[in-house]
């Protein structure tokens, strides 16, 4: 199994370092904060709360997702060090005070690395991953 992990792991990470390179989605590397249309933020998912969008969710967050944010979405993914901006991580707060519209957009337009899955992702799907992007939320400790 080791055998097969690293080779599927560098080719992983080549992969996306290409895209991010060469993509007709990419633009040069931005720093800038992501804005997103108040348009495009003020749109309420359909899935509200939907734990069966959620577990959906998951499976696609795990096949599009993971290689680059991580298993727990913190941007750890093995394709993140090959990344000049890191990917976001989805546990933070700063995702997390994002509307359901605003992550639902960057979803659905992507922006440097982080490809558009506009025609990859059905509408239902991408609302899916919103959806579990929610229950990524960073634990909160209590005393």
């Amino acid at each position: 199994m080791k055998k097969v992990k690293l080779p599927l792991t560098i080719l992983i990470v080549l992969i996306v370092s290409f895209e991010a390179i060469s993509s007709k989605n990419s633009k040069p590397f931005q720093t800038a904060p992501w804005l997103v249309p108040a348009s495009a933020s003020d749109i309420k998912s359909p899935m509200g709360g939907n734990t069966t969008a959620a577990s959906t969710g998951k499976l696609l967050y795990v096949k599009y997702c993971v290689v680059c944010h991580g298993n727990a979405g913190k941007g750890d993914g093995v394709a993140a060090p090959a990344l000049a901006i890191p990917p976001a991580d989805h546990s933070s707060i700063k995702v997390q005070s994002q509307t359901d519209g605003a992550l639902y957009w960057k979803i659905t337009i992507g922006r440097g690395a982080m490809a558009s899955y506009k025609t990859t992702l059905t509408d239902q799907q991408r609302w899916q991953l919103v959806s579990y992007i929610r229950t990524l939320a960073a634990v909160k400790k209590t005393k």
